[in-house]
């Protein structure tokens, strides 16, 4: 099995555990891209956890939204950057490193985990990249994201 075969067969495997999938189409919401490349470096703009044209984690963390449910919508939104990702390479393969990624968090202002849903999105980039996934990272509480979104994921990576 090829590299890009395992990496998306992994991606898949994970969405379909998580009882979703991304083969449709990924729309942005406004005047911007949802990937953008300057040479080797691929943008990915934020992402919150959609399937379809359903947001499926909303709220705040720490309040109506448990820590399992935020860090499940840290994959789902890992999952989209990935699909984005595909749909801009053509492969996975083409992914040399991912270099980092944000992640906010949606919560109460005494919910200090955002580590702990950060590491959910971590975990599965290293889980379908390998040591190519390992990034530098950023993870913030914040007041208020779009559409109610409890969790955003936006990543840069460097492509061949």
């Amino acid at each position: 099995m090829t590299a890009s075969a395992h990496r998306q067969q992994t991606a898949d495997r994970i969405a379909a555990e998580l009882g979703h999938s991304f083969e449709g189409e990924i729309r942005v919401g406004g005047h911007y891209a949802s990937a953008v490349r300057d040479g080797q470096t691929v943008y990915i703009s934020g992402q919150v956890p959609r399937v379809g044209t359903t947001v499926m984690v909303t709220g705040r963390a720490g309040d109506t939204v448990s820590l399992e449910q935020a860090r499940e919508g840290a994959q789902i939104c890992a999952l989209r950057a990935l699909a984005i990702l595909r749909r801009e390479l053509g492969s996975l393969d083409a992914v040399r490193q991912v270099l980092r990624v944000g992640v906010f968090v949606q919560c109460s202002a005494d919910f200090t985990q955002h580590s702990e849903v950060a590491d959910a999105a971590s975990d599965l980039l290293h889980e379908v990249f390998g040591d190519a996934g390992v990034h530098v990272r950023t993870a913030v509480g914040v007041y208020a994201l779009p559409k109610n979104a409890t969790v955003e994921v936006e990543m840069t990576v460097a492509v061949d």
